[in-house]
C-alpha cells in the first residue's frame, strides 16, 4: 500500500513540474472567425476582421526597403495587393509565423521578364531571438515580411485559418 501511495504521489509531482515549465506559445481563441486582414503599411498597422468589425489591432514592423511593392528577391520590400494565408510554420525562428500566398502570378509574371525571381517565403511572424536584436535599432527590419510582438503573434496564429484574404495596402 505504501508502494502504491509513493507511486501516485511521485506521478503527481511530475505532472506538478511539468505544468510549472514555460507556457505553451500555443493559445486558444474562440471569437468570431477572422474573414479579413488589412495591412496598412503607410501607417504602420494590422488590422484582423471579422466582416466589418476590427476584432484586433496591431503596430507592425515591415521590409527593410517599405516603400513601395515587393517585386524581386532581395529587394526588401513588403508587397502590397490582395494575398491569401496559406501555411502555419510552429518552428518559425521567428517565434511562430504565418504565410502570405506572395508571389500570385502576376508577381511571377513581372519578375520573369526582367530574368528575376519574385521572392517568396512572405510571412506574419514574431520577433523571435533576431528580430528581438534588431527590432530596438530598426523600425522596419525584415526582408520583406510583416511583423508583431512574440505575444501577438500567438494570438494572431491562434485567431487565423488558411484562406483568410489579406489586403496590404501602400
Amino acid at each position: 500500500m505504501a508502494r502504491a501511495t509513493r507511486r501516485i504521489f511521485t506521478v503527481g509531482l511530475l505532472a506538478a513540474l511539468a505544468a510549472c515549465g514555460k507556457p505553451s506559445k500555443f493559445k486558444k481563441y474562440s471569437g468570431p472567425p477572422v474573414t479579413q486582414i488589412v495591412v496598412n503599411k503607410g501607417e504602420r498597422r494590422m488590422h484582423l476582421l471579422s466582416g466589418r468589425t476590427v476584432l484586433k489591432s496591431y503596430d507592425i514592423a515591415l521590409g527593410n526597403e517599405p516603400i513601395g511593392h515587393k517585386q524581386f528577391e532581395g529587394d526588401g520590400k513588403t508587397p502590397e495587393g490582395i494575398y491569401f494565408i496559406d501555411r502555419f510554420n510552429p518552428n518559425s525562428a521567428f517565434h511562430l509565423s504565418v504565410g502570405v500566398s506572395y508571389p500570385n502570378p502576376n508577381d511571377k509574371m513581372f519578375a520573369n521578364q526582367f530574368g528575376l525571381s519574385p521572392g517568396g517565403d512572405i510571412f506574419i511572424h514574431g520577433r523571435g531571438p533576431e528580430g528581438n536584436a534588431k527590432a530596438p535599432k530598426k523600425r522596419d527590419w525584415t526582408a520583406g515580411c510583416i511583423a508583431v510582438k512574440d505575444d501577438e503573434i500567438e494570438e494572431i496564429y491562434a485567431m487565423l485559418s488558411g484562406g483568410v484574404p489579406i489586403v496590404i495596402n501602400p
